[in-house]
């Protein structure tokens, strides 16, 4: 079973799929907590340095679909350094991250829980 699944299916203009792609990408580029505002609603993501990408191209039935994947484990995999390795030795200050709004464009049609087709689970 699955944490948490959220999937939005809708018809978008080259120009609202381009703007969705450019607000994921500075999400990514920035790291660290993120926040898409995806339509109606907004996905608050914790980004980390290192993803695990998959690209997939299917051409059929008179169509192309493309899938661009990442994958990240939900916990961190890194050590955190120490505060005498941070340089805050004996203060116990952490360093925050701060949250970023990366708007999406939002296009036509509303939100759906099940799969399209053709594609993969897990």
């Amino acid at each position: 079973m699955k944490d948490l699944k959220f999937e939005q299916k809708r018809s978008l203009s080259r120009r609202e799929a381009a703007d969705q792609l450019t607000a994921l990408a500075a999400a990514l580029r920035e790291g660290g907590d993120a926040e898409l505002e995806l339509g109606a609603g907004t996905l608050s993501l914790r980004i980390p340095d290192d993803l695990r990408s998959e690209m997939e191209v299917e051409i059929g039935e008179g169509e192309i679909e493309l899938e661009l994947e990442f994958k990240w484990p939900t916990v961190s995999t890194r050590t955190e350094p120490s505060p005498t390795d941070a340089g805050a030795e004996g203060t116990g200050a952490e360093k925050a991250t701060p949250r970023r709004r990366t708007p999406a464009k939002s296009g036509r049609g509303g939100t759906s829980t099940s799969r399209s087709k053709g594609a993969k689970t897990p």
